[in-house]
């Protein structure tokens, strides 16, 4: 009986310690968020680890730069709700609210995926909206650094010779995933050629800070129907590329974007025959 009593206090300090270490991990989390949270969405109430909303992002980052998330929103059967937004942000970066989402249609699933910088061990969240004005949350602790301040992988020549060039395709996600209907519906990958300056890189000639100069406007539509806008900030990746699900009707897709210096960029892609 007393080494059984020994073994639950033993486990239970373990559990203890090991609660203290992963919050040591996590410094001023909590507190980041709660700050933030009033700028953002007010006094609003979201549900937090939400059943809707899935998130998956690496625990630590091979390049902080260039972080990969997967994002999935699906509504129960008989739900008569829609999904409208979806808000993406990274606590710690000194810009947080990486992008904003807008879906047209009568969305009941998102699959989306993009890339984005992780400056300092951080949250990444997700915040996806309903159509009754419904605020569900998940999020995903990332292990990264720098990668707000990480140079360009191109000379800023070649950058600017590139700037604005649209690869924009659409493929079949059928058999690639079981995880919900909107990871196995057709999607739409669009990647924008952009160095997307965060304003704290550093020119190695000069040793100066290259100005912000980002991709913080998207607009897709298929024919006369919205498929997704976003507006996007330093927390989005160099050549920022975007994956999302969506319902093939058959018509011209066209893209619309631009940029922080007033730059715009377009490109389309028509139905096959």
């Amino acid at each position: 009986m007393h080494r059984r009593i020994r073994l639950i206090l033993a486990v239970a300090l373990f559990s203890a310690l090991a609660v203290s270490a992963a919050a040591a991990q996590e410094p001023g989390a909590d507190a980041s968020w709660k700050s933030l949270k009033p700028d953002v969405f007010g006094e609003r109430p979201i549900e937090e680890a939400s059943p809707l909303v899935h998130l998956t992002a690496p625990k630590r980052a091979e390049d902080a730069a260039m972080v990969p998330i997967e994002v999935e929103v699906m509504l129960p059967a008989g739900d008569p709700r829609t999904i409208s937004k979806l808000t993406v942000i990274v606590d710690e970066n000194p810009a947080p609210v990486a992008a904003t989402f807008t879906f047209g249609g009568e969305r009941r699933d998102v699959a989306l995926g993009t890339r984005l910088r992780v400056n300092s061990y951080s949250y990444v969240r997700v915040i996806a909206e309903t159509s009754d004005g419904g605020l569900h949350m998940a999020e995903s602790y990332v292990k990264a650094s720098g990668g707000c301040s990480a140079p360009a992988m191109k000379d800023e020549e070649t950058a600017l010779k590139n700037l604005g060039q649209l690869k924009l395709k659409s493929v079949s996600a059928d058999g690639l995933s079981d995880a919900s209907k909107a990871s196995r519906v057709s999607q739409l990958q669009l990647m924008i050629r952009h160095p997307n300056y965060s304003g704290l890189q550093m020119d190695p000639l000069t040793r100066t800070y290259i100005p912000a100069q980002f991709v913080d406007n998207i607009k897709v539509m298929q024919g006369d129907a919205l498929v997704f806008s976003m507006e996007g900030g330093i927390s989005l990746s160099e050549d920022p590329a975007i994956r999302v699900s969506y319902e093939p009707t058959g018509r011209e897709i066209h893209v619309d974007a631009g940029d922080t210096d007033g730059r715009k960029f377009e490109g389309e892609l028509k139905p096959a025959g």
